[in-house]
């Protein structure tokens, strides 16, 4: 296999583990949205799974552009763009503009997740703020506290 479909390759493994970060993230607002805290949990650890491979991923892009850019005396550091304008193959462009639109979806799902669990937390703390406030022993080490014995 040539370094041009070495690099094709790895892009495309870079844009399906993308949509399936993206999944996740779909999956990850609705779980927010249900309270859905083991679900969260679980798609947290998947994130993180799918985060170290898509970094393996891009190690081995990079590594396949600085040979390709080694192949062609180029500067090491090169874009998909003059890749495709050297290679013809305008398949470089296609890959590169899918990866680009779902950086910019996982960007907005992420920045949106964010919002929810930020708001999720600041209604957490206020309801821990209220009930010290009215007298309820909040000891960490406690599993709960008896307000009321009335059934």
């Amino acid at each position: 296999m040539n370094i041009e479909q070495g690099i094709k390759n790895i892009l495309s493994e870079q844009v399906s583990g993308y949509r399936t970060l993206l999944d996740v993230l779909r999956k990850e607002r609705e779980y927010l949205f249900h309270f859905n805290a083991p679900g969260v949990e679980t798609l947290s650890k998947e994130k993180d799974t799918i985060v170290l491979q898509l970094r393996l991923l891009e190690e081995e892009r990079v590594r396949l552009i600085r040979a390709f850019a080694a192949d062609h005396q180029l500067g090491e550091d090169i874009s998909l763009q003059r890749v495709s304008e050297i290679t013809g193959d305008d398949g470089f462009q296609k890959l590169r503009s899918q990866l680009v639109s779902l950086l910019q979806g996982i960007t907005e799902f992420n920045d949106f997740n964010r919002v929810l669990i930020e708001r999720s937390s600041g209604v957490v703390k206020n309801a821990l703020h209220f009930l010290g406030s009215i007298g309820a022993n909040l000891d960490s080490k406690s599993s709960g506290t008896l307000l009321s014995r009335e059934a």
